[in-house]
């Protein structure tokens, strides 16, 4: 007799397997264009060995492909304009500079992604003379912009077309083919039929495992087709708790609930203060988040989720990218570049800061002061961290209650050891961190 399958028996959301590479892994934005006087694939390689140093896994390069002119946003265009899918933009140089670039990446131990603009394309790509049936049009039967954006050098794609389906799948599966590179961050992705990814990342999980980022933030692109996706959520929540708009209950303990409450345990999620949005239309980090910048850029990097550093930011970079000009990084060592190298050492080291289901679970520390003080462990297997915030301007002292806290701890930044016990009192200066390691 053949046995019926329970159907109310639970099985893990996420279907997809994580590289084996990506479980305590950290990564990193590069903006080719402004990242040095030449903008180049060759001149961005010097840059490697500084970036093995700090600790970064994963290299995201910003789009490489060739910029549309029809129609194009000032001088140099749009990035996300893709003339052609199969070419790289000479201002960077060529498929030469791009595999080499690649094969050094790879030399150096780290990995490579880079950006996919599924969703739409240039005025000038060739498709919209060979195939204008793969493009969505307008009420007057012409090719038309993302609606309600102000995205005027694009036109969109009509995912329903299987055409385009197939063309792009193909083209996806030849990056990864011709140049070994390890996967993709997706711009816009939850623009785009879910189904479509699904059937994307099946084929080139076929071609060799591949990593994917998802400029979205929805639990069912992690089911079948994305390992990662943004958090736009914390951004936000800790750039409205780090000027004073809300109370750490309001934002950080707001958020931490819905994330818990909401992804997978084994969906990563991409933490961040910066990146090529935020910079180059919101402000700078220093403007963003003022003096609680350095606290939550510690969050970043100890909280659920995989955290994630812009062109410049290690520089103390405190200006705007320009997005459609050339620009450039002023760069230089600050603290910002210690301070990750050694939150990332971290991360890399203790497990239970690592990424998914590799790492571990987020427990709140009870205490008095919620509006102001931000507390939580993680901890697996013999490893275990407490960490403290305090995102408000006066130095706050907090009774603890509860007991995950308890235990045998070194401060990871200034290496004092300390026991922490039933009902102990900590102090915490004005926009201060504590990071309790063991």
């Amino acid at each position: 007799m053949q046995s019926k399958e329970n159907p109310y028996r639970s099985s893990p959301y996420v279907k997809i397997k994580h590289p084996e590479w990506t479980k305590n892994a950290t990564i990193y934005e590069v903006n080719i264009r402004q990242y040095t006087k030449e903008g180049t694939f060759k001149s961005f390689e010097e840059h490697l060995p500084r970036l093995k140093k700090m600790g970064v896994d994963i290299i995201w390069l910003m789009p490489i492909h060739p910029i549309g002119e029809k129609n194009r946003k000032g001088e140099r265009g749009s990035y996300y304009s893709v003339k052609d899918y199969y070419g790289v933009n000479p201002e960077f140089g060529t498929m030469e500079d791009f595999k080499s670039l690649v094969d050094k990446i790879h030399d150096m131990g780290m990995y490579v992604i880079i950006d996919w603009v599924a969703n739409h394309s240039a005025w000038d790509n060739k498709l919209t003379e060979e195939h204008p049936e793969w493009y969505t049009k307008d009420h007057n039967g012409n090719f038309r912009p993302t609606p309600w954006y102000d995205w005027e050098d694009i036109i969109d794609f009509d995912y329903e077309n299987e055409g385009i389906r197939e063309y792009m799948t193909n083209a996806l599966k030849y990056w990864v083919k011709e140049t070994n590179i390890d996967g993709y961050r997706c711009d816009v992705a939850g623009f785009m039929p879910t189904n479509f990814w699904n059937q994307a990342r099946k084929e080139l999980d076929e071609i060799k495992p591949v990593f994917m980022l998802a400029e979205w933030e929805s639990r069912d692109l992690h089911e079948h087709a994305f390992d990662m996706t943004y958090s736009w959520s914390l951004y936000e929540k800790l750039h409205e708790t780090a000027l004073g708009k809300k109370t750490v209950n309001q934002g950080l303990y707001e958020y931490f609930a819905h994330h818990e409450n909401t992804f997978p345990k084994n969906a990563y999620r991409m933490l961040f203060v910066d990146n090529h949005d935020k910079n180059s239309w919101d402000g700078t980090m220093f403007s963003q988040f003022g003096k609680g910048l350095d606290a939550s850029i510690v969050l970043t990097c100890v909280a659920d989720g995989m955290p994630l550093v812009y062109t410049g930011q290690e520089a103390g970079m405190n200006k705007q990218l320009k997005f459609f000009e050339k620009d450039i990084v002023d760069w230089k060592h600050s603290k910002y570049t210690d301070l990750y190298e050694k939150l990332f050492e971290l991360k890399h080291k203790n497990k239970a800061l690592w990424n998914g289901k590799y790492g571990g679970e987020m427990i709140a520390v009870v205490h008095n002061k919620p509006k102001s003080v931000l507390a939580f462990t993680r901890e697996v297997e013999d490893d275990k961290v407490f960490v403290v915030f305090n995102f408000s301007d006066q130095e706050e002292t907090v009774k603890l209650s509860g007991n995950n806290q308890n235990g045998n701890y070194t401060e990871y930044f200034s290496g004092r050891k300390v026991t922490f016990q039933d009902g102990e009192s900590l102090t915490i200066p004005a926009w201060g961190y504590q990071v309790y390691v063991k």
